[in-house]
């Protein structure tokens, strides 16, 4: 269902490690930038896993769901270029989602990442409003920058060409932002206590570099 709320598109996949350096190349050199130019798009920003899930991360922020079904997000895919293909053959386990950014609190993009996904029988009609009060305890502590909630779109969370569909969960995730390892895993550890939710599955992220609109406007 397409809402008002701004959107993020989700990107994980492990690659093996001998296509690791034309894969950071190209996505360093070309695929962030590509994606960041289409309209709608505020940033793109990458991580490498710390601690569990898929080695790299990719989050594009746009200023709403609609930006994934404007013909200028469309057109992206109809002029893809032979390294672009290339690469996203080379994807291993690849997950996408397109999520809307939920009970937002704070501000700013943290140098380390926490995520915590829900499992489908956890799920409260309540989520959103628990997750933002959480945000707001979680903001008194140091080291906090921002906390959300993704919720997955299942119309526009299309898989990538190496994502299997059999057994897809689009479920939701808190995403908490903090700007230091040791504060991530205290945040996660608090966040956890209150969830009730084993810290050993929380996934630890840190920022590789980040693009915004603003800056390819030129």
């Amino acid at each position: 269902m397409i809402t008002s709320h701004q959107g993020m598109l989700f990107v994980a996949t492990d690659v093996a490690a001998q296509d690791e350096a034309d894969f950071n190349q190209w996505y360093d050199r070309e695929h962030v930038e590509e994606r960041v130019r289409i309209a709608g798009f505020l940033s793109g920003t990458r991580y490498q896993s710390l601690q569990g899930g898929r080695k790299y991360l990719g989050l594009y922020k746009t200023t709403s769901l609609e930006s994934f079904t404007s013909e200028a997000y469309h057109a992206a895919f109809t002029r893809q270029t032979a390294w672009s293909v290339a690469n996203l053959q080379k994807m291993q386990s690849p997950m996408r989602r397109v999520c809307s950014i939920n009970a937002v609190v704070g501000h700013g993009t943290g140098s380390h990442l926490a995520i915590i996904t829900f499992p489908a029988n956890g799920l409260s009609a309540s989520l959103a409003t628990d997750i933002s009060e959480l945000g707001g305890t979680l903001f008194a502590q140091p080291g906090f920058v921002r906390s959300s909630l993704l919720l997955p779109d299942v119309a526009l969370s299309t898989p990538l060409p190496k994502e299997s569909p059999e057994n897809r969960q689009l479920l939701p995730m808190m995403l908490i932002e903090s700007s230091s390892a040791s504060a991530s895993l205290q945040l996660a550890a608090q966040a956890c206590q209150a969830l009730d939710y084993p810290l050993s599955e929380v996934l630890q992220y840190v920022l590789g570099w980040q693009l915004s609109a603003q800056e390819v406007a030129s």
